[in-house]
């Protein structure tokens, strides 16, 4: 009974040596054997199991992937005397586990060392730099506002309308542009960085704000733009109005003359050709012409109940007459 009991306190003894004995190194991880604190050999940066010597080695483990660092929004003032907000995220990797343990410690310790260094340099390389360089990345600005100059040539060279946005103030030309300047702090930054261990891999200007007072005269600079635009569209909207009320009155008048004259025309002819009837009548029928006139006088003038007195001879009343 002793016997089983001492096999099987040995082989526990054995189970629990060999698993102090023995580490893995997973994909995502490296490692380096410590000997009370102190590193021992070279970082093992390769996954698989590994041994060492147990009670008295230790394994530290560094993560070996691309890792995120987030930086807190600061305020920097640009060049030309603007105040800017700047929130600044990057990409990070150790590359020198025995250097990042043995000044940093850990990813806590390389924070800090990234809060401090970065933070230093995106303020350097921004307040050396004019504002327009941290917020535009090309000027294709420029280019387009050149082409629609060009486009508005063409249209007033064809006489069509062409409206022409205007921008308030000079636009400037950048000479190196968000993205340049992000590859400038990486440089800057990594000098610093490679003592700890810290390979940086890029650096990205997240997001760029202004402070309160630039902010809202850069809105009040939109709102003119926008109103100014509005206004030139709206004269010219104006304008067209007038030429087609113009040119609908003069189209107008110019029928109304032209139906004027062709209804005089047709009048006239009408007038004509009833006057050239009424002399062929009278021409042919002048007995009948002054019977008929007769009676049309009998009618007005006995309709009026007039009194007259008038000779039963009178020319007037032959008609009347009984023929002797």
């Amino acid at each position: 009974m002793n016997i089983k009991v001492i096999t099987g306190v040995l082989v526990v003894a054995g189970l629990l040596l060999a698993k102090a004995s023995m580490f893995i190194v997973t994909e995502g991880n490296q490692a380096i054997i410590t000997e009370f604190g102190a590193p021992v050999g070279e970082p093992i940066s390769s996954s698989g199991l590994y041994f060492k010597t147990p009670f008295i080695q230790e394994i530290r483990y560094v993560d070996k992937r691309i890792l995120n660092w987030d930086g807190y929004p600061s305020e920097i003032p640009t060049k030309d005397k603007k105040y800017i907000k700047v929130d600044t995220t990057a990409r990070w990797r150790i590359v020198d586990v025995l250097k990042f343990i043995q000044t940093v410690r850990n990813e806590i310790g390389a924070k800090a060392r990234l809060d401090a260094i970065l933070d230093a340099t995106t303020r350097d390389i921004i307040s050396n730099n004019n504002l327009v360089e941290a917020v535009r990345n090309s000027n294709a600005i420029l280019d387009k506002i050149e082409e629609a100059k060009k486009a508005a040539e063409e249209l007033k060279k064809r006489g069509e309308i062409a409206i022409e946005e205007e921008i308030i103030g000079e636009v400037e030309k950048i000479e190196l542009g968000r993205e340049k300047l992000s590859e400038l702090i990486v440089v800057e930054a990594d000098k610093e960085l490679i003592k700890f261990g810290i390979k940086l891999i890029d650096v990205q200007l997240r997001r760029i704000s202004y402070e309160k007072s630039v902010e809202k005269k850069v809105y009040e600079r939109m709102i003119s733009e926008r109103q100014k635009v509005a206004q030139k569209i709206k004269s010219i909207g104006l304008g067209e109005r007038s030429k087609i009320e113009g040119r609908t009155q003069r189209e107008l008048k110019q029928i109304e003359s032209e139906s004027y004259r062709t209804a005089q025309t047709i009048l006239g002819k009408a007038d004509a050709e009833s006057t050239a009837l009424f002399a062929r009548a009278l021409s042919n029928g002048k007995d009948f012409y002054e019977f008929q006139r007769s009676l049309e006088a009998y009618r007005k003038t006995f309709s009026n109940k007039i009194k007259l007195l008038i000779s039963n001879e009178s020319s007037f009343l032959k008609y009347l007459n009984k023929p002797k």
